[in-house]
């Protein structure tokens, strides 16, 4: 087979592999910057570059490679709800800073120094670490900050039928308080909610579809 035809059928199989992969992850999946997605992008640029131009590699052989890593992908995503997948491949949020008190260990951590997290509370408008009531590294390396003055959180207090203990804490409720508001709505589990924010007070709910 030619050279060139043969590049160019692996190139055009690359390419829909990768549209493949964004219609059954999502979209948004390939735009956050994640560990697993960093390893996605790094291993597939991997797959299609280094083997695209190797003649001695089939065109079988090549979309078996593809297809396989496919696979494990999908399976990834597909587990990363549970808790500890989630903390491996993800990451979960980490607290930096909670009512003033700085946490150094997780601040060592995550890899963010004493000028940066000083850089970034003053992007908020805030003079010191003592105005803080909480920051968290978010799992895309984001910083959400919270002041003292503050009574609304800025990420939800429920996401994927997982309660945010963190957010309790700053609202100054409890799990028996969420649990009551949930039963007002006729809600039985924190499972069945998909997202619960705090409002002005409220718990604004956004269950799962019944199937």
């Amino acid at each position: 087979m030619n050279i060139y035809l043969l590049v160019g059928i692996k190139f055009i199989l690359g390419i829909l592999i990768m549209i493949l992969q964004i219609h059954i992850l999502g979209k948004y999946e390939f735009s956050v910057n994640t560990p697993l997605n960093q390893i996605q992008n790094y291993v597939l640029g991997g797959i299609i570059g280094g083997v695209i131009y190797n003649t001695s590699i089939s065109i079988l052989t090549f979309l078996i490679f593809i297809l396989v890593w496919s696979l494990v992908v999908i399976i990834v995503k597909l587990m990363v709800n549970i808790d500890f997948v989630k903390s491996l491949v993800v990451g979960t949020p980490t607290t930096l800073v909670k009512n003033g008190k700085v946490n150094v260990a997780n601040c060592t951590k995550v890899g963010i120094s004493a000028e940066q997290l000083m850089l970034t509370i003053r992007t908020e408008g805030l003079d010191s670490t003592e105005d803080v009531k909480s920051a968290i590294m978010e799992t895309n390396g984001k910083l959400t900050i919270i002041d003292m003055k503050s009574s609304a959180p800025r990420f939800p207090l429920i996401s994927n039928g997982k309660l945010n203990e963190d957010v309790l804490e700053i609202i100054g409720h409890d799990k028996d308080w969420v649990k009551s508001k949930l039963k007002e709505r006729g809600i039985d589990s924190i499972n069945d909610v998909f997202l619960g924010e705090y409002v002005k007070g409220r718990l604004v709910v956004t269950v799962y579809p019944k199937m």
